[in-house]
């Protein structure tokens, strides 16, 4: 999960309501995009008022009004407390937050030359008013004098009080004003080089387009992809062709099945050469400007690189420790490649194909031995895979294991046609909203991910949470139904996990409240979320063939759960590679790096396999370079796993496998509901009774325990 604000920046603070802001507040009821949210459910986002002129004021207006609420907080002259310091920055900012979250759905999945254009202003000013807050010297010294004092506090007052005071003293609060000064200007010139690795990035999937015209060109591709492909193509504007896009959910299902193998070479090439093509969208230059950058800050808070930065506030704590789980799981990753790899270049021996497998040919290949070995074909499973089905299927796990049902809203406002709304309730209780944005579009970033719209929180007042899922499936032809993949499938589940995550929390402070726990936590929740998909309650109720009704056969399902196996040295390997590229570079200090050749070098020393590439090479590692997000960080997905897996394997012990009420309970207490009210470690020793064990990891994927 990516959570996106607009620009890359929000407010410094979470959501709640505002305190007064005089001579300010007046001047949002003219823009929609700054007014409070009304209407039922505690408000609704006015997305169906939103025009992108609005944004600009809008910002500067929550930025002025935020200001104001900063400044009185800090400059009160009773002593500082909890309430009127910790729990006042709580109330602050909620202007900010409605802004920063009607930006993020047009920054993210609607954008345009026009949006574009105010992002590159507006990021760097959003960057300095963060810094303005998170260097307020009179601010941190309220912040502390309360953190000195908090043995009186609850724990969940003592945890938040936390966070804040580490918050300021990793953004800097202790410094000198000059060393203060220095890393304000370091932080908006960073928000300017991640705008333009976004937009240059956004560039490159939208305006390199393959257009296919003759049937020899379709030659192996199944009616699903063809027809998906002449959807994209008719959308823009090529009627009677075929459009494979430069996003990943086109280019893989063309190098899984299509027989033209220079087709193939193209369309990989192509994808992997984002942000990597040598003209101005080459996004080389900022990413070494973006290293030394990150690397400047990091001495300059006390820390020998950014990396060292990044996981001091991590579960992992360490580079080292993140660094011995991923060499922990490489060498098997590699050695399965080469199984892999060999299975394929028999059967292209076998077929005279006279060629050597290369990166456009792993898919095409792996499906054929998948075919071969398990009696597989992936395109048997696809029939089964109905988009709707599947997510009638989410909604139905969630309430066996979380006892939340669904709702339909047709009538709340929406950014775009295609997005639609859903209200979760809890045993006849409101929960919050859902909302769902599957299809592709023009200006749509690519991925999959999930936003948290609004913060759940009840120390003031029940306030609940607004949540969203967002996709890149090709929308088909009107009324037949979106055939997805497996992968597509569990990428749903996995983004759903994170959603359900918000929707189950019940804190008192925003802050602290769902998905806002370190990043190496965060995806463990989801990542669990993955493993109700292939259950057997699951698949016979929703996995229905989109002719017949009927459900998956058994036989079907078997044969997935025998390949559950198939090309984990490939996704793995592909994954890791990338995970420690990132680790890498942000561990090389202030050396002036030419990112492509680190790439290659370093991933030679790896003994990274010729036939595959990282998941994401370094010039479209948006990841890492379009934020901090997860710089330094993309190790979380393997330490989110291992901790994901290893409850997989209690709930599949427990009487009731995955569906047993205990876990479910135990899950819920101690993880899903409780955010970052409670430190990580100490929440999964709850759940656990123990430290995280990784042979459940390893047995998964089919490596080696010993």
């Amino acid at each position: 999960m990516q959570r996106r604000t607009f620009l890359a920046a929000s407010s410094a603070f979470a959501v709640a309501s505002s305190l007064p802001a005089v001579g300010l507040a007046q001047n949002a009821a003219g823009n929609p995009i700054t007014a409070p949210w009304t209407g039922p459910f505690g408000g609704v986002p006015a997305f169906d008022k939103v025009k992108v002129a609005d944004f600009p004021p809008a910002f500067d207006l929550a930025m002025k009004t935020e200001r104001a609420e900063i400044d009185a907080i800090a400059n009160a002259r009773s002593a500082p407390t909890f309430d009127n310091t910790i729990a006042a920055l709580e109330r602050a900012g909620a202007m900010m937050n409605r802004v920063g979250a009607i930006g993020g759905v047009w920054s993210s999945t609607l954008s345009d030359p026009e949006l574009r254009a105010q992002e590159k202003v507006l990021n760097p000013k959003l960057a300095a008013h963060n810094d303005e807050t998170l260097q307020n010297a009179k601010l941190f010294k309220r912040i502390e004098a309360v953190y000195d004092n908090r043995q009186g506090l609850t724990p969940e007052q003592q945890r938040l009080t936390w966070v804040y005071w580490n918050r300021f003293v990793r953004a800097g609060a202790k410094l000198s004003p000059a060393d203060k000064n220095r890393v304000a200007e370091i932080n908006q010139d960073l928000a300017g080089l991640f705008t333009a690795f976004s937009q240059n990035l956004l560039a490159d999937e939208t305006d390199y387009v393959l257009y296919l015209r003759t049937e020899s060109e379709l030659a192996g591709l199944p009616e699903d992809v063809r027809a998906a492909a002449a959807a994209a193509a008719e959308t823009r504007g090529k009627p009677g062709e075929w459009a494979i896009l430069n996003t990943r959910s086109s280019m893989e299902p063309f190098l899984t099945y299509s027989t033209r193998r220079d087709l193939r070479e193209k369309v990989w090439r192509t994808y992997y050469n984002r942000g990597d093509n040598g003209d101005a969208k080459d996004n080389n230059a900022g990413i070494r400007k973006i290293l030394k950058l990150r690397f400047e800050r990091a001495q300059l808070l006390g820390f020998p690189t950014h990396a060292h930065w990044r996981l001091d506030a991590a579960m992992a704590k360490t580079p080292e420790a993140a660094m011995a789980l991923m060499m922990r799981v490489w060498p098997s990753a590699v050695a399965r490649v080469k199984d892999e790899v060999a299975e394929m270049q028999a059967i292209a021996d076998r077929e005279r194909a006279n060629l050597r497998i290369e990166p456009w040919d792993y898919r095409f290949y792996a499906e054929k031995v998948r075919a071969a070995r398990y009696d597989l074909d992936m395109n048997e499973i696809k029939p089964y895979m109905q988009l709707e089905k599947l997510r009638e299927g989410m909604f139905w796990a969630a309430g066996q294991v979380y006892g939340f049902e669904f709702v339909p809203l047709p009538d709340v406002p929406v950014a775009h046609p295609d997005i639609r709304v859903w209200e979760v309730t809890r045993g006849g209780r409101h929960v919050g909203l859902w909302y769902f944005d599957p299809y592709a579009r023009p200006g749509k970033r690519s991925g999959a991910w999930m936003n948290a719209y609004r913060s759940q929180e009840k120390f003031d007042r029940p306030v609940t949470t607004i949540v969203s899922n967002n996709s890149n499936f090709v929308k088909g032809a009107p009324g037949a139904p979106v055939l997805i993949s497996w992968d597509d499938a569990e990428t749903m589940f996995h983004e759903f996990g994170h959603a359900i995550h918000g929707l189950n929390s019940d804190v008192n402070y925003p802050t602290l409240a769902g998905t806002a726990v370190p990043r190496d936590y965060v995806e463990f929740p989801s990542q669990i979320n993955e493993h109700w998909l292939p259950t057997h309650e699951v698949l016979s109720r929703f996995a229905l063939h989109h002719r017949t009704g009927e459900p998956i056969p058994q036989a079907l399902v078997d044969k997935l759960k025998n390949a559950s196996t198939f090309r984990q040295g490939f996704d793995v390997t592909e994954y890791l590679a990338s995970a420690l590229i990132d680790m890498k570079l942000h561990l090389a200090g202030g050396a002036d790096i030419d990112p492509d050749a680190f790439e290659r070098e370093e991933l030679a020393k790896l003994g990274m396999p010729s036939e595959l590439v990282m998941r994401h090479r370094t010039p479209q590692f948006g990841h890492v370079f379009a934020s901090d997000g997860y710089s330094a960080g993309y190790y979380s997905y393997l330490w989110s796993e291992t901790l994901a897996l290893d409850v997989v394997d209690a709930f599949q012990r427990a009487p009731g496998g995955m569906y047993d009420k205990d876990m479910a309970r135990k899950l819920h207490d101690n993880v899903m509901a409780v955010g970052n009210s409670i430190d990580p470690a100490v929440g999964y020793r709850q759940l656990m009774g123990r430290d995280v064990d990784v042979s459940a990891y390893l047995r998964d994927k089919g490596f080696p325990t010993a």
